[in-house]
């Protein structure tokens, strides 16, 4: 269990993913609780220029998903089937 946050010890482009990683964030406001941060694997960060605290929740987790399945061959789709 990977567990996106701000408070995050790794970059998570230094992640080696799996895929069967299972991906989590918290909420907009206020994050995951304490009972997550003590379970995760992994807590993950996405560094960031100084200045903004912290990325859109959304925008966090399709950053980490797309490397994650880049990594995992999950954009490696067959070709397109032609109809006709």
């Amino acid at each position: 269990m990977l567990l996106l946050t701000t408070c995050g010890a790794v970059r998570y482009t230094d992640v080696a993913y799996r895929a069967d990683d299972t991906l989590l964030v918290g909420r907009e406001s206020a994050g995951a609780p304490e009972e997550v941060h003590a379970v995760a694997d992994r807590r993950l960060v996405v560094p960031m220029a100084p200045g903004p605290r912290s990325l859109n929740v959304v925008a966090a987790a399709a950053i980490v998903l797309g490397e994650a399945l880049r990594q995992t061959g999950g954009f490696d789709l067959p070709p397109p089937s032609r109809v006709g």
